[in-house]
């Protein structure tokens, strides 16, 4: 586990600098995979509404390890964590989001992948991250690849990267409003940082703490429902998800795509697992499709390209009992074919807070002056408060116009 002579560190606008002392984190930020994450952007559909949205994975999987690298500071975590745990949590939170195929999550739905799962399987099957891991023990690899699948075999770490409150949600949001303009992700990081501690495995926090909980917690909730479900940036990526479904079933039918290079594509639907095959498949690949499918033989395919590249949103209204008529207008405006591809009816949903555990550490707890610990919606009235009432859904009808 050797370190570098001399920290490097790397200029950012949230963190002022993100620092590297060990040699096999730097080699990972310079492997190629890892490198891949620059081609694919952190906010597919989102950058149609907030237009200054261009950061990518690469930059949030750095802040995400910087920000674990200043949880590192926190007592319970310096003393609990021998040098082995530290650099496993360090190496899970940078390669989190390794994973991400084009395009990120609206490419996942369409092709059945989970970052997760792909990123697991690359940490554990590409050669060049393997070899990185290697370096430290045979086991490793294993062992990150346990902590991204939430297995409970790492069950602190876990709830560290994956969690109501971990270190992944701390960069996204604060970063994702950073580049959106938004003003909703501040976050107070620092103070977080400070009440932080480990009882029995588990995370808590200081009852001192309770306001910036808060305020992180109310920030997530106004950040997905102004910006991660803007309907603007939805429509624009059911509008992807509809190229990449008639692209997927042009294939099915051996559809003659010209010179457009297909294969990659091809490949992933015939092997998913192919690792190698899914490292191409980035934004910069998928966007040269796109140049290609605007020009192809194929009607519809060639509309929805055309929408993608020229920012032609489609229309959207919400799919309520009042606007049932309204609908289905428009759905007969399309014969059967069209229907599939030119419209689409999508619910999103999010809350404030949750109190169940689906994992370990998903309810955040509270410790009290007396040590004893309690949950959050049992300690702040506004969390009690909004544990049900905070939560909301949206269910929205999207078409192309005409």
């Amino acid at each position: 586990m050797e370190k570098l002579k001399k920290q490097q560190v790397y200029k950012d606008p949230l963190y002022g600098y993100i620092h590297v002392d060990d040699l096999v984190i730097k080699d990972l930020i310079n492997s190629a995979p890892f490198q891949r994450l620059r081609r694919i952007r952190h906010l597919s559909g989102v950058q149609m509404v907030f237009h200054g949205a261009e950061h990518s994975r690469f930059s949030h999987s750095l802040g995400v390890y910087e920000i674990a690298n200043r949880f590192m500071a926190v007592p319970d975590l310096a003393e609990g964590f021998d040098t082995r745990q530290r650099l496993l949590f360090l190496v899970s939170a940078l390669l989190h989001d390794i994973g991400h195929g084009a395009y990120s999550h609206a490419f996942e739905d369409v092709f059945g992948m989970k970052h997760e799962v792909m990123g697991a399987a690359l940490i554990t099957g590409n050669k060049d991250i393997r070899t990185l891991l290697d370096r430290i023990d045979q086991g490793f690899a294993e062992d990150v690849a346990s902590i991204l699948l939430k297995e409970g075999r790492f069950a602190l770490i876990e709830q560290l990267i994956s969690s109501q409150l971990d270190v992944d949600r701390l960069d996204y949001l604060e970063r994702d409003a950073y580049f959106t303009g938004a003003a909703y992700g501040r976050i107070d990081l620092d103070r977080l940082i400070r009440v932080l501690h480990v009882r029995d495995g588990q995370v808590v926090f200081k009852h001192t703490g309770i306001h910036a909980i808060e305020n992180y917690l109310i920030a997530r909730y106004h950040m997905y429902w102004q910006v991660y479900y803007h309907p603007v940036a939805h429509a624009y990526e059911v509008n992807l998800e509809k190229i990449c479904l008639r692209a997927k079933d042009l294939i099915n039918q051996a559809f003659d795509f010209g010179k457009i290079d297909i294969d990659p594509l091809k490949r992933m639907m015939e092997e998913p697992r192919d690792i190698d095959n899914f490292i191409q498949l980035d934004d910069y690949y998928v966007n040269g499709l796109l140049v290609g499918f605007a020009k192809a033989n194929d009607r519809i395919l060639r509309l929805l390209a055309g929408d993608f590249l020229n920012r032609r949103i489609w229309g959207h209204m919400s799919d309520t009992k009042d606007n049932k008529a309204a609908i289905e207008a428009i759905k007969k405006g399309y014969d059967k074919e069209e229907q599939a591809y030119f419209t689409a009816c999508r619910t999103v949903e999010n809350s404030t807070y949750q109190n169940e555990e689906t994992y370990f550490g998903d309810k955040i707890y509270i410790m009290l002056d007396n040590g004893s610990l309690s949950s959050l919606r049992d300690q702040s009235k506004i969390m009690e408060s909004l544990t049900h009432a905070g939560t909301k859904s949206d269910t929205r009808f999207f078409y192309r116009k005409p």
